[in-house]
């Protein structure tokens, strides 16, 4: 009996001491925590969190969706030398193959709009931004992709308001005159528009087409413009009867007058500078009207409809970049650029061709609204214009 109770007295004990040792109230070792939460110096180490996704590069992933498509189709309307260039470095750069074609501004809308929503081309280079805004107005241009490159135009009128084209340059509006000829026939070379109007240059003039030139719609607006729409048609009748010559292209008069074909030539100054600088033409003078002007902006566009779409957005960032702009100078082409990123050409410069001598009232709303009307009410006026306007 005495040794059951001892036993029994033995065994509490032991239980109580195995209890002690476990609790916590008067013990100095925290209880254990779950090894995610022990600091970085203990022995247990934070659970493996998931890597973060790496950030994505919208550039690259653009040249691998546009590497993928391989192909290009352009519509250029600037000049030949210049789009080849632009074309042939963009296949170089990305290994796209990348065919083009040089068509005018006036046609473009045309060609497009036949193949009806179906393009025969993806994008669309160089020009004049009215031709821009009529094909925008028919829904021919896509409008769903805002280039990453955009951020480097100079101002908000280098691009439309609602992201269908983005501007790549920019030119002036004037006079090219032979002075050679002039001086030849007595006679001095016009200073402002009103000039053009003396009867003794009848026949001397050459002006680009309305029907098929961005050059002369842009022509039409500056007129309507400044003089006021029912003052400028009549001033524009007027004129007609000293026109020459109506080109099929903006150009056209710039390329006649330094052979003396063409003796006055309305057209972009930078495209007088190609006569002087690249083909050695020193008789040009280069005339901007004292009575204002205009400028020209040469965009770039993704067609709606684009079969090479990605590709189409690559060379956006293409056509807004050094790579592709400052290809312009060393091909004949002299129009100052309107991205700060890019080296402006030093021809444009040395012949004073500054944009800030462009009339600041040219209201580019009304001309992207208007263009296509004030062409029909131009040509009505000369009751439908004659042999000289004839294209083929």
């Amino acid at each position: 009996m005495k040794k059951t109770f001892a036993l029994a007295l033995a065994l509490v004990m032991v239980l109580g001491m195995l209890v002690g040792c476990g609790g916590s109230g008067g013990g100095t070792e925290p209880a254990a925590q779950p090894a995610t939460t022990q600091p970085a110096t203990g022995t247990a180490q934070p659970a493996a969190q998931p890597a973060a996704p790496a950030a994505s590069d919208p550039m690259a992933d653009l040249i691998a969706a546009a590497k993928a498509e391989g192909e290009l189709v352009v519509y250029g309307s600037c000049e030949e030398d210049y789009l080849a260039a632009a074309c042939a470095n963009f296949e170089k750069l990305y290994g796209i193959k990348t065919q083009y074609q040089r068509l005018s501004t006036g046609e473009v809308p045309t060609k497009i709009e036949e193949e009806n929503g179906n393009p025969s081309a993806d994008v669309w280079f160089g020009g004049t931004n009215n031709p821009y805004d009529t094909a925008a107005a028919k829904d021919l241009l896509d409008n769903s992709y805002t280039p990453i490159n955009a951020s480097h135009l100079t101002k908000d009128i280098y691009k439309d308001p609602s992201g269908y084209w983005y501007g790549i340059y920019t030119g002036i509006l004037g006079f090219m005159a032979n002075k050679g000829e002039l001086d030849r026939l007595g006679l001095a070379a016009p200073q402002t528009w009103d000039d053009l109007l003396k009867p003794e240059y009848k026949g001397l003039i050459w002006l680009s087409n309305y029907n098929t030139a961005g050059t002369a719609k842009l022509v039409i607006n500056t007129m309507l413009q400044m003089k006021g729409h029912d003052e400028g048609i009549k001033y524009l009748v007027e004129l007609d009867k000293n026109i020459q010559v109506y080109t099929k292209s903006g150009s056209g008069p710039s390329k006649n007058v330094g052979t003396g074909e063409c003796v006055i030539g309305i057209g972009f100054l930078h495209d007088g500078i190609t006569q002087i600088v690249d083909n050695g033409y020193d008789n040009v003078q280069l005339i901007i009207p004292a009575d204002g002007t205009s400028c020209e902006i040469g965009p770039v566009a993704i067609f709606k409809g684009a079969k090479h779409m990605a590709a189409a957005k690559l060379f956006m960032e293409y056509a807004l970049s050094p790579d592709c702009v400052e290809l312009a100078a060393n091909n004949g082409s002299y129009q100052f650029l309107v991205i700060d990123n890019a080296q402006q050409p030093q021809q444009a410069i040395d012949f004073g061709l500054d944009p800030s001598l462009v009339w600041d009232g040219y209201d580019f709303a009304d001309a992207a609204a208007n263009t296509a009307t004030y062409v029909e009410e131009v040509m009505a006026a000369l009751n439908g214009g004659d042999d000289r306007f004839k294209t083929e």
